[in-house]
């Protein structure tokens, strides 16, 4: 098992180099000039020239990678040119809040999901698999933003029960763990819940509906095995690919919620990157995205090992 892993860990070095190359061009040759927003209107040719020269932007696209990935290597990705703070602390504050929000949301998205998927497949083509079918489909296809919209509507305007914005009271961006910061994490956790659901859902239900018809299944039925025997047989099988699809979707609850951080103006990676695609800030632009997409090879990582656990056949191959 260390060696798949090693294996594994060895060919994400180059994963993530070619991530960083990706990101450093994505925003380089995006349009526009990034010191627009904080030069003068009126600026000279010479004091716009020593503002390059100051986030080495005067230099070539090579050299200007160059010393990037190098000041990176040793923990300095640049400061904001919107705010001279330094980046990372920055991003990571910001990611912090958007794994507390993804993990909340998986927490409430997985076991549902998992058992909807599972109650559909074990009644196929009955009344409850059509209904759990209906109601993964609408979780799916329902834009979420409109969604935390309606939830805020419904729950913080006409009830009152939960605040509809920031992560703490009257707005605050600090977390705490206590029901007063707590409650502002409900409505955008189960807003970002329910895609997961239906895509899990379905997932399991393919799944589960398939393993139920094979062979094996009979055989251990065959062999006196109770109900619940079999089931936990058929959940192993399963478990591979429904863990696969899991990771894959914790990565994009963490990645893909910049329109519900924007709606509950949740602090959060997402919030960040809107921010810094409105600034033109390239390096806060840089970092936000290398970090989401390392955290995305990271749990592809976790996933291909934890898959390996689970199913020595992965393993072997």
């Amino acid at each position: 098992m260390f060696i798949y892993f090693l294996r594994r860990l060895i060919l994400v070095l180059p994963v993530a180099f070619g991530v960083s190359v990706i990101c450093f061009m994505l925003v380089q040759i995006a349009p526009g000039d990034p010191l627009t927003a904080i030069m003068p209107v009126d600026a000279t040719a010479d004091e716009q020239a020593a503002m390059r020269a100051v986030y080495g932007l005067d230099k070539p696209l090579p050299v200007q990678y160059a010393i990037w990935i190098s000041n990176l290597v040793q923990g300095d990705m640049g400061k904001s040119i919107a705010t001279g703070r330094p980046v990372a602390g920055e991003v990571f504050g910001a990611v912090q809040n958007s794994l507390l929000l993804a993990v909340s949301a998986a927490v409430i998205a997985f076991p549902i999901g998992i058992f909807l998927g599972f109650l559909a497949g074990y009644f196929r083509d009955t009344l409850i698999d059509r209904a759990v079918t209906a109601l993964s489909i609408a979780g799916v296809s329902v834009p979420n933003y409109w969604l935390g919209i309606v939830l805020v509507i419904i729950f913080s305007v006409n009830l009152g029960w939960l605040p509809s914005m920031g992560a703490g009271p009257g707005g605050s961006q600090d977390w705490s763990w206590d029901w007063l910061h707590m409650r502002h994490l409900v409505l955008p956790a189960v807003t970002l819940a329910v895609v997961p659901i239906g895509i899990v859902a379905r997932t399991v239900r393919a799944l589960a509906g398939d393993l139920l018809t094979m062979d094996f299944v009979l055989a251990l039925y065959a062999k006196g095995m109770s109900r619940g025997d079999v089931l936990r047989h058929v959940a192993r099988n399963a478990a591979a690919t429904a863990l696969s699809v899991m990771g894959l979707q914790l990565g994009y609850l963490l990645g893909g919620s910049i329109l519900i951080e924007t709606v509950f103006n949740w602090p959060g990676s997402g919030f960040l990157l809107s921010n810094a695609i409105f600034q033109r800030d390239l390096p806060l632009l840089q970092g936000t995205i290398l970090v989401l997409a390392l955290f995305f090879v990271a749990m592809n990582l976790i996933v291909d090992v934890a898959q390996a656990a689970i199913d020595p056949r992965i393993k072997r191959s």
